[in-house]
């Protein structure tokens, strides 16, 4: 049946372009310098000078633009301890969702990730910072030392040590609403 409709698709297809009309004669639609015309050759390779100024300029305006781009980014990554526990001191700096891992992996900061030490890993948090994670569920609350990059699933603030999680009681369930607070550097 399939192939029924597929030679009749395109018997109506051929049936189009036979009935069309043919256009009598081809006709250039691009400017001078693509199509030939009986323009002066100074007039081409002007109309070709500012063409290839135009995108000169353009490229050297998006090359900087992506610079500062660049730079904005590093120096939101690379902020001071001192900053950091600026931004994130009060009261729950932070509240959101946690997960946990325990695969043995290298971590951000250069070592091996040990599933039995109270650590985390944070998305912009400096390595090194202590920061206290109380589940919000049963006002558990541990210290953990920031050591990785991560998690990278949305709606996520942090991810706990297998041991951090279970000191606050959430290996259970694998995630739990938490809010952090920045308590040292």
């Amino acid at each position: 049946m399939r192939t029924f409709y597929l030679s009749a698709l395109a018997l109506a297809s051929l049936t189009f372009v036979a009935a069309a009309p043919a256009q009598a004669a081809w006709s250039c639609q691009g400017g001078e310098v693509a199509c030939g015309a009986s323009a002066s050759n100074a007039s081409s390779k002007a109309t070709y000078r500012k063409a290839a100024r135009s995108a000169r300029s353009h490229r050297v305006a998006h090359a900087s633009h992506r610079k500062a781009r660049v730079a904005s980014r590093k120096t939101a990554r690379y902020a001071t301890r001192r900053t950091a526990k600026r931004a994130y001191s009060g009261s729950h700096a932070m509240s959101g969702m946690a997960s946990y891992y325990w695969q043995g992996q290298r971590v951000a900061s250069g070592g091996m990730f040990n599933p039995n030490a109270l650590t985390a890993a944070h998305k912009t948090l400096p390595f090194g910072t202590k920061v206290r994670v109380t589940h919000l569920g049963n006002g558990r609350s541990v210290t953990v030392t920031i050591n990785d990059r991560g998690p990278f699933i949305r709606g996520r603030i942090i991810d706990l040590s297998r041991r951090a999680a279970g000191v606050i009681g959430m290996t259970g369930s694998g995630v739990a609403r938490v809010a952090v607070d920045v308590v040292g550097g």
